[in-house]
């Protein structure tokens, strides 16, 4: 608090667990921070870079102070918000507090900022961070100016004045706090472009037990099921303590949950302790009867006496003997790293020795079964939060929590009572490519810095594990340092137009914490010029023909509309000229779902397993065939898939199938009319998912607010109804050309119509054997695309090998490049919607009567002209078209 009071900026640095974000808002409210009364009385901000944390962080801090349901300390999110009058501590997500800069640059109502898990790096981090430094000079130079003027005599009777309430000068110097979870702060601490005085760093040591790290000896491919049999292992051989296990993505998750359950959900421990009793009850009551110990059981400990408990009795074990066990296959599995001095078992390596490998039959590993059940919980960011949220709340009695998570669980949520961790190694992440476009989901190895979180979340209640499922190679040579920044691997189109708005007109002079690429600023201006949200100074619309533009992108009225939306400028670039034909319903509608995402289940995850995976071993004969419950499940998957494809088929009928969001708009206005008192079951009648829905109906009515505050002034009204009537012909029309202006430069055509065009296998694309998979050219790729299985245009039998059509995403495969999200076009919108990816020849004769109108004769003519889409490698000779031109000079240019 010492160094908040003296300096304007302080970074804090602290492992994860040492309460800095809990503990510093209540340090600075306790200290008079954000008290109306006191000498610093704004709100006390607080940024997150995910939502579930912003809420769980406000519940908790309010719940540890005592404060519950008085709206002290609130949050806000996307779309939702408790903050009120009364708030003096307000937990966000930066892009919140972002869009408030854009109504009050000054941000006049805080009196303290918190950047919180700055070490993640997020665009909007960087970002936030890089404005936040400019306007605490801004807010000291204006407070200074202010006790000059006062002290002056200027203003003297001594109040406020409406001008100064507005413009922030009244406001008193902001702090600025940046708290990370690494020691990497040089960024922040050494960036003179940042902070001409570098700020003080303090270093806050987290309450944390010691934790031991188990590399393995050979790095498996399959980390999925080697976490299973970590997991198995764990909990039945050591003692209590929820087990966190990370994995990459959903699929993963639910495929790892569904095992675990499998094998040790209380339903299935409870009919395996039936039949254990039931045995044990007919042994009994023969002669000289004598159970067989179980994998892991020793008959008498080394002197002789009475057999050990064995191990699955969770509540017989002291806090210390976890630290004698291993967990590996043999014991060359892992490396030794135990303390061999403890004295509760002579052998520290006893239930790892090489007699497990007699327990291997025809390939598979029979692992020790419990009778203590699994509380087994998925996390991940589509989870619904009453979901997520459970990760927090106790485990039923009896039970040991079992918690699969993505990333999520790496930073900002501490999930209590977690003692062993399975770290895979790996996440999943977006790579973009900047040349091309294209964007890949890539498993890969994590940072250095990540490791060392998910091995610290084993350590925050005790003694603790972290079993890595990769070796101590892999992990020196393979895992860089700290994660690449996501503003050097992401598109920054959003905050480059966000930037502009505020009039910060050369976004390379901007203090960015790491400066992104030169390259990937030039191409968002170039794609924002595409949309026309940017103009540059020669103002001729063949500019990209010829390359660089030159010069610096500016702002255009149509690109100052696009900034008053939080979205992508893509989707608010279909906003903007969603009022025509009363469409703006389904724009809003259309724009809140590629928001969101797709909503509908991913067709993998009501796969049927492998027919093996539900049959043991043993041979079993057709009666036990159709009476085992897992082949009954597989059965109902099989259903379900044909039930899948029906509904898609019904959602996809929309306008004709020419457009894969159509089908989605489909499905959104049947959950707003069907859903009724019981949206859940609408949803897994549709396969969708419920988060996502809700998600869309919430966005759909904030969007609608802030098209109401934007048209204000014109008079509009614009009000939200849930309930959508399918749209008529004319309005999908609209919509379609409404989506072709928003993805303009991606535009992908049919290989057959590029002249000396070849596909990547030197056939042309029309001459591919599988029908489907169609060959199409994409601006600045140099390799085919292909339409993804799951459009609704990827069935030639609908629409036979459209010609022309956008796309919203490209994925690289191993295979082949994919486009996905698409709409059918007409050729002829080009010109219009896409002037500046065109070339147009000279005028040419046609039968339409092309004279002048006598009012422009001498200024503005109009006249027939061939254009030619896509830039070079890629000019497609389109229809004639009537174009206007303007004289400028001595010289006829297009207008």
């Amino acid at each position: 608090m010492d160094a908040i009071r003296r300096h304007p900026v302080v970074v804090i640095c602290g492992e994860t667990g040492s309460g800095k974000t809990t503990q510093v808002p209540q340090f600075l409210y306790e200290a008079g921070w954000g008290k109306s009364d006191g000498d610093n009385p704004g709100l006390i901000g607080v940024t997150q870079p995910r939502r579930v944390a912003a809420v769980s962080m406000a519940r908790r801090v309010e719940k540890e102070m005592g404060l519950s349901g008085q709206g002290i300390v609130s949050h806000q999110i996307r779309y939702d918000t408790t903050t009120s009058s009364t708030t003096k501590i307000k937990f966000m997500t930066d892009g919140v507090i972002l869009r408030e800069l854009a109504a009050d640059f000054l941000l006049s109502k805080y009196s303290v900022v918190i950047v919180d898990e700055a070490h993640e790096r997020s665009i909007n981090t960087d970002v936030l961070i890089g404005v936040l430094s400019r306007i605490v000079r801004l807010r000291l130079k204006t407070w200074m100016e202010n006790l000059s003027n006062k002290n002056s005599g200027q203003n003297s009777a001594g109040k406020t004045s409406d001008t100064e309430m507005k413009t922030g000068i009244c406001c008193r110097p902001l702090r600025l706090i940046i708290m990370s979870a690494t020691l990497r702060v040089s960024d922040f601490t050494l960036n003179s472009s940042l902070f001409s005085q570098p700020p003080p760093v303090i270093e806050i040591a987290a309450r944390q037990f010691p934790v031991a790290v188990h590399f393995m000896r050979r790095t498996p491919m399959d980390y999925v099921n080697e976490a299973f049999t970590k997991a198995a292992k764990i909990h039945s051989r050591l003692p209590p303590g929820g087990i966190l296990i990370f994995l990459t993505g959903q699929l993963e998750i639910t495929k790892l949950c569904r095992k675990l359950e499998q094998k040790f959900g209380k339903k299935i421990v409870e009919e395996r302790k039936a039949r254990k009793a039931a045995l044990q009850s007919k042994s009994s009551t023969l002669p000289c009867a004598q159970s067989t110990p179980s994998i892991g059981e020793r008959d008498t400990n080394d002197d002789g006496d009475t057999p050990q408990e064995p191990v699955t009795q969770m509540d017989g074990f002291s806090s210390g003997e976890a630290e004698m066990i291993n967990l590996g296959k043999d014991k060359h599995e892992f490396a030794a790293d135990v303390d061999e001095g403890q004295e509760w078992e002579e052998d520290p390596e006893a239930l790892d020795t090489d007699e497990e490998d007699d327990l291997i039959v025809e390939g598979v590993e029979l692992v020790e079964d419990s009778d203590v059940p699994m509380y087994i919980l998925p996390l991940y960011s589509l989870l619904p939060t009453d979901q997520q949220m459970k990760v927090f709340e106790d485990p039923p009695p009896g039970t040991r929590l079992v918690v699969v998570a993505t990333n999520v669980a790496e930073t900002s949520l501490t999930i209590p009572n977690i003692r062993y961790v399975i770290d895979s190694g790996r996440a999943k992440e977006r790579h973009y490519d900047l040349s091309t476009g294209i964007q890949s989901f890539e498993i890969d190895w994590i940072s250095k810095a990540s490791a060392s979180q998910r091995s610290g979340r084993a350590g925050r209640t005790g003694p603790g594990h972290c079993y890595r499922l990769y070796s101590s190679a892999v992990f020196e040579n393979y895992f860089p340092q700290f994660a690449k920044p996501e503003i050097q691997r992401m598109p920054i189109d959003g905050i480059v137009l966000q930037m502009k708005s505020m009039n910060i007109d050369t976004v390379t002079n901007f203090p960015f914490p790491t400066p992104p690429d030169r390259f990937a600023l030039r191409k968002s201006e170039i794609s924002l010029a595409h949309l026309g949200a940017l103009s540059f100074p020669h103002g001729q619309s063949d500019w990209f023909m010829k390359g660089d533009p030159g010069g610096e992108g500016t702002i255009t009225e149509l690109g100052r509309a696009m900034a008053k939306y939080p979205l992508s400028p893509r989707f608010a670039r279909m906003l903007v000229s969603g009022f025509q034909y009363e469409c703006l319903a389904y724009v809003i509608a259309m724009v809140s779902i590629l928001s969101v995402g797709d909503p509908f289940i991913h067709e993998s995850a009501i796969d049927e397993d492998n027919p093996t995976d539900c049959l043991d071993d043993q041979a079993i004969n057709e009666t036990e065939l159709l009476k085992n419950a897992d082949c009954k499940d597989r059965e109902i998957r099989r259903q379900k898939r044909r039930q899948f494809f029906k509904v898609q088929q019904q959602f996809a009928s929309l306008g004709n199938g020419v457009s894969d969001l159509f089908k989605v708009l489909a499905v959104v206005g049947a959950y707003e009319f069907g859903q009724g008192n019981n949206p859940s079951k609408f949803c897994h009648e549709n396969f969708v998912r419920p988060k996502a829905m809700e998600e869309i109906h919430k966005l759909r009515a904030q969007i609608t607010r802030i098209v109401q505050a934007a048209t204000m002034a014109t008079g509009l009204k614009v009000e939200f109804s849930p309930k959508l009537m399918p749209p008529s012909e004319t309005q999908l029309k609209v919509l379609r050309q409404l989506i072709a202006s928003a993805f303009i430069d991606q535009v992908a055509i049919k290989a057959s119509k590029v002249k000396s065009c070849q596909s990547s296998s030197g056939k042309s694309g029309a001459n591919n054997p599988n029908r489907n998979l169609v060959a199409y050219r994409a601006i600045g790729i140099e390799e085919d695309v292909f339409i993804h299985p799951s459009s609704v245009l990827f069935d030639s039998n609908v629409h036979p090998e459209p010609e022309f059509i956008v796309f919203q995403e490209l994925h690289r495969t191993e295979k082949r490049i994919w486009i996905k999200g698409i709409t059918l076009i007409n050729p002829s919108w080009l010109p219009v919607l896409g002037k500046s990816l065109c070339t147009f020849s000279k005028p040419i004769d046609n039968s339409t009567n092309n004279k002048i109108p006598s009012r422009a004769t001498d200024t503005e003519r109009k006249c027939f002209v061939i254009p030619k889409f896509g830039g070079p490698g890629l000019d497609v000779e389109l229809g004639p078209v009537q174009m206007t031109q303007r004289k400028v000079g001595n010289l006829w240019v297009w207008v």
